[in-house]
């Protein structure tokens, strides 16, 4: 199996990802955001799974492809990311910086908060 992001990584910058979704590669970006948080600012074709719900969910994840957690600023997308790697899933890697740097970065266009 090929892989789009560093093997030894559990993170992925917002230009990496920037590249894969422009690239068509394949992914998920996986939303660990409030639901009021999105109603400000989403990723397109994101999947929303509020950090909470995050255990009784991780049937609906990938293993087989980049898995790329977001949430604000990283903080908490990096916690569920340690989470899912220790349920096997090495394919889980948290945005840096989270949706303000790829807000900051990539589409300046994109509502802040």
């Amino acid at each position: 199996m090929s892989r789009d992001y560093p093997v030894n990584s559990d993170a992925i910058s917002v230009q990496d990802l920037a590249v894969m979704r422009s690239a068509g590669r394949e992914h998920l970006v996986l939303d660990v955001r409030a639901a009021r948080e999105l109603e400000i600012c989403r990723l397109d074709g994101a999947l929303h799974i509020p950090m909470a719900e995050i255990p009784a969910r991780v049937g609906e994840l990938p293993a087989s492809h980049p898995l790329v957690v977001i949430c604000h600023h990283g903080a908490r997308s990096r916690m569920i990311v340690d989470f899912l790697r220790d349920a096997g899933f090495g394919n889980a890697v948290n945005l840096e910086g989270g949706i303000e740097a790829w807000a900051r970065e990539i589409d300046r266009s994109m509502r802040r908060y």
